[in-house]
């Protein structure tokens, strides 16, 4: 993915690592030396209440400073958040990463999307399994790096080390590194 200026958009639950994925996201487009911003958007502060967070990362400076209307990707942590919300200001360029346990085919058909790509894996599962919660947000980033290539993997998971401490970070480790190896189209 050229990296003019990429917009991300991420869906999520208050407690899911949302915003904590947007920050990882930067955080590694900046150990490549380009240009950042951050930033959630939420109602409610509480647990499970639906957040968003965006990222935009470039190779020159950004100027812009609103919230991101036509993402260039659009990362869903939480599968029942699919909706409007999700798809507003998708563009046929619009790569669209899904934690679920659905074909891309099958999402893209729901959704009623099809010039989109869509990508897709079960993040939740996933975490479950690896880290023994159902906490997607590491999971999703790799599966985001690999669909899109904002950054390199290597990157992602030196932020990743840094945010991550003691018994944790192993697991969380481990998951981005899977769900990079299994997102499918």
């Amino acid at each position: 993915m050229a990296l003019e200026l990429k917009e991300v958009r991420f869906h999520g639950r208050g407690g899911q690592g949302a915003w904590t994925a947007s920050l990882l996201l930067a955080q590694a487009a900046l150990k490549e030396n380009k240009y950042i911003q951050s930033f959630p958007a939420f109602g409610p502060e509480r647990a499970g209440a639906p957040i968003t967070a965006f990222t935009r990362i470039s190779d020159y400076p950004i100027h812009i400073h609103s919230s991101i209307y036509e993402p260039d990707v659009v990362v869903v942590l939480d599968p029942t958040l699919l909706g409007p919300a999700v798809t507003e200001g998708m563009k046929s360029e619009t790569i669209l990463v899904v934690n679920t346990d659905l074909s891309s085919k099958d999402l893209g058909t729901r959704l009623g999307l099809k010039d989109v790509e869509i990508w897709v894996i079960d993040a939740t599962a996933l975490a479950l399994d690896i880290i023994g919660r159902p906490i997607t947000n590491t999971a999703m980033l790799g599966a985001t790096v690999k669909t899109t290539g904002l950054v390199n993997l290597e990157s992602l998971i030196q932020v990743t080390k840094s945010r991550f401490t003691g018994s944790i970070q192993g697991p969380n480790i481990e998951v981005l590194q899977k769900a990079y190896e299994e997102v499918v189209k």
